[in-house]
């Protein structure tokens, strides 16, 4: 896992098809990502408890989003209604999903805005989720959210995030 993301990694947001350098994305805001495969059970499994996690910080002075493995036309596809909920960033060569190091999807991601990984979490392992989401909610001074909650799936490995 690497501890700091390079600045000039591009993400696109689905909502506004605006492609930025994340450090361009970060200048008000940490970023917290939720990074799916959209061609795997596993991550369309987890949508519903990230919506749920994600809700808690609306209102924080964090960014959170969805970031999917594929094309804007199979990120609407498979987000339905999140994608419209939720900030959504296409990342279909993978390049961010590279630059963060993460070996498995789905990951939980917070970036500060330094660049600094605050922490990850890979695959589904709510205790990890949690502790990502603990420190986030302490740098935030921010409810934190309830994980595993009571509709959440089993914990899983996840699968691998080379694709």
């Amino acid at each position: 896992m690497v501890t700091e993301m390079p600045g000039e990694v591009e993400l696109r947001a689905l909502q506004q098809d605006t492609l930025l350098p994340l450090r361009g994305w970060l200048t008000t805001f940490h970023l917290v990502t939720a990074v799916l495969d959209p061609y795997t059970y596993e991550s369309a499994w987890l949508l519903p408890t990230v919506a749920r996690i994600f809700r808690v910080y609306d209102q924080a002075d964090c960014r959170v989003a969805i970031t999917v493995t594929c094309s804007p036309e199979e990120a609407r596809q498979f987000l339905g209604p999140y994608a419209e909920e939720f900030l959504t960033f296409t990342d279909p060569d993978r390049a961010f999903v590279k630059a963060t190091g993460v070996e498995r999807l789905p990951s939980l991601v917070h970036v500060r805005q330094d660049l600094s990984i605050a922490g990850a979490a890979v695959g589904w392992d709510p205790d990890a989720w949690r502790s990502v989401t603990d420190n986030l909610s302490k740098a935030m001074a921010w409810t934190r959210p309830i994980i595993p909650g009571t509709n959440d799936p089993a914990p899983y490995e996840g699968t691998p995030a080379a694709g």
